[in-house]
């Protein structure tokens, strides 16, 4: 990490300001090249200070700037770095990052500047991962987990598991070292133990695998009815927002529209789909089929019934079609009198909304929380939820685990023990990174953008 790298850290597009970050040993040096302020130069200027003045190409102004200037090892990637403030649009950022290239920085690669955060000590894996969380949460449960994770909750525990288990290891190395000593039985059943609490903490940190998941991806969820019933008014009433086209006129919805809403802090991935019913048009009957196709991989289903009407064939089809999958009924137009058979649906989890009034949403919204959360409070978004990186190497370390157990309750020797031992702490290790490879770095940190 010789080299000086640079890098356009705001999203491209006119705006107020734009931000050109660059890291490295000769950053200083390039900025004394191209800037210009009103005392001294940017080698000269103390760590963490900001100063005003101009970049310059010759006697050229290419802008007005602030520049920052962050000094090793105290900065974001430990190294020297300099952040240009300048202003918004694509010309002038663009210029100026050109200049930085031609006084001998190159351009930074996707996430190069958190991998070198992460090879520099300044974060482990989990914590550099936690950046892309952050950056991607579209809820604030996602944006809390993340933060968690980033303030190293996830690494300290890992840490702690990782010593536990390498002074076991000591302990059977010990035995396999020193074989003149007698070992007792009591004692290979102390050691297995040992393997039997770690193997059970892995199983708790495995368990947080699913709601990590909702809470970085959503849970795709289908509203699904027969037309004219609220889908789209349901789906706009969850979002805050007029999002669907709402018409009194059968199959307004005609094509599948996705969106994320934000429920209590957790995202669903929502799906309006167009009207189930019989006698459709050809192009509506796409729409129908791309509905039926969504449903089939929905984890959750909003099934919307209209209550002032009695059950028709199709809202029975639909109960028969989706009875086997999570679903909540969402009876619609309770402001008006109530019809519906009561009685055929006392077997389903139901809700009775009005989406003229509003009334009955936040009802709506308690449910869903309690189908994805389990009724937990806010507070736990700061548990552990692991990825499915994370999930993988720790499925691979519990069962080696696994297998050193059974062979020290066994009569298996210890240099089998041994081995398995340090296969279970070699996956540790790659969720933290202490034995991560260069090809899994890569996978990690292409999923960055350019800037970060």
């Amino acid at each position: 990490m010789e080299d000086t790298i640079a890098a356009i850290m705001t999203p491209v597009g006119i705006g107020s300001i734009s931000v050109i970050r660059m890291s490295g040993k000769t950053c200083l040096e390039i900025a004394d090249r191209i800037f210009r302020g009103h005392k001294g130069k940017p080698s000269e200027y103390a760590t963490h200070t900001l100063h005003h003045g101009g970049i310059h190409e010759g006697d050229l102004l290419i802008d007005e700037v602030m520049l920052a200037v962050m000094r090793a090892p105290h900065s974001y990637t430990t190294e020297d770095v300099v952040e240009i403030s300048a202003h918004g649009g694509i010309v002038s950022a663009k210029l100026i990052l050109d200049l930085l290239v031609m006084h001998g920085a190159r351009l930074a690669q996707a996430g190069e500047f958190t991998r070198r955060a992460f090879l520099n000590g300044r974060l482990d894996l989990t914590q550099a991962e936690a950046v892309l969380d952050i950056i991607e949460a579209q809820t604030e449960g996602a944006h809390t987990a993340a933060v968690a994770q980033l303030q190293g909750h996830l690494y300290r525990r890992l840490t702690k598991l990782y010593e536990h288990l390498a002074n076991t290891l000591a302990h059977v190395e010990a035995h396999i070292d020193f074989p003149e000593e007698d070992i007792k039985p009591e004692t290979r059943q102390q050691l297995a133990k040992h393997l039997k609490d770690a193997s059970d903490f892995q199983q708790k940190l495995l368990s947080t695998a699913r709601d990590g998941r909702v809470l970085r991806e959503g849970v795709r969820t289908i509203i699904v009815g027969k037309p004219n019933v609220g889908k789209s008014s349901l789906l706009n009433a969850l979002l805050g927002h007029d999002r669907a086209i709402v018409s009194p006129e059968p199959g307004t919805t005609r094509d599948t529209i996705e969106e994320i809403v934000n429920i209590n802090g957790l995202p669903l991935r929502m799906i309006d789909t167009a009207g189930l019913r019989n006698d459709a048009s050809d192009v509506e009957m796409e729409g129908i089929k791309r509905a039926r196709q969504h449903l089939q991989a929905s984890e959750l289903i909003l099934l919307v019934l209209d209550c002032s009407k009695r059950l028709e064939e199709m809202d029975r089809e639909l109960l028969a079609t989706c009875r086997e999958k999570p679903m909540i009924i969402v009876l619609n137009k309770k402001d008006l009198r109530q019809i519906i058979d009561a009685d055929y649906l006392r077997d389903f989890t139901t809700c009775s909304i009005s989406l003229k009034t509003g009334d009955g949403l936040d009802q709506l919204k308690k449910l869903i929380s309690i189908h994805l959360w389990q009724g937990r409070t806010r507070e736990s978004y700061r548990e552990i939820f692991i990825n499915s990186r994370h999930q993988e190497a720790l499925q691979h370390s519990r069962k080696a685990l696994e297998k050193a157990e059974a062979a020290l309750r066994g009569t298996q020797p210890f240099e089998m023990v041994a081995a398995d031992l340090r296969e279970a702490l070699n996956a540790l290790g790659l969720i933290t990174g202490s034995t991560v490879t260069e090809d899994v770095l890569d996978r990690i940190f292409s999923t960055f953008c350019i800037g970060k």
